[in-house]
């Protein structure tokens, strides 16, 4: 089979290069994009049509809750910007070790969520977040239901309202609006 210079240049750029290393198959990532984006689509929505939100919308002029500038250092938390992203609700830990999302992953994603592993979102083009919720004495406390939703929409494609933060590569989503009623 002849593959024309633009088919071969997307064919690399997405094909995961596999790698025999002491008897063990192993794939490497190549280029953006989702990994593994034929192995299984999302259980709900889609990026133009999200199943739905999580959490409240935030601005730019007051991005963090009160709890999170009171415990912060001299009571100026890290800098954090009001973000709007779609995107799919992922377990991280299994996202990022094996690649795995989507309907086929949904059970699994729902138990390693929760039993501790961390929330993620993956969206189109391949970018992930990590998922918290926002409020910090009550996040700290056990006071906050944040999880329980992400597990609820496991492999749904949704919008996420939040405050974005980037620390040394690291993106997080800090998402607000889960507190327990008491």
């Amino acid at each position: 089979m002849q593959m024309t210079q633009s088919r071969l240049v997307r064919f690399t750029k997405t094909f995961a290069l596999v790698t025999v290393t002491a008897g063990i198959t192993v794939a490497a990532v190549q280029g953006p994009g989702i990994l593994f984006p034929d192995w299984s689509g999302a259980t709900a929505g889609s990026y133009d049509d999200p199943a739905g939100a999580l959490g409240n919308e935030v601005t730019d002029r007051q991005p963090w809750s009160i709890t999170t500038v009171a415990s912060s250092i001299e009571g100026k938390p890290i800098s954090g910007k009001a973000v709007s992203i779609v995107g799919e609700i992922i377990d991280l830990s299994c996202y990022l070790q094996v690649g795995k999302h989507g309907d086929k992953h949904r059970g699994c994603g729902q138990k390693c969520v929760a039993n501790g592993q961390p929330v993620g979102l993956l969206q189109e083009d391949g970018s992930v977040y990590m998922l918290i919720d926002e409020e910090h004495d009550q996040r700290r406390d056990g006071l906050t239901d944040f999880r329980k939703q992400a597990i609820e929409h496991m492999a749904h494609i949704v919008r996420v309202n939040g405050t974005l933060t980037e620390v040394a590569g690291q993106k997080a989503i800090y998402v607000q609006g889960y507190l327990k009623q008491q």
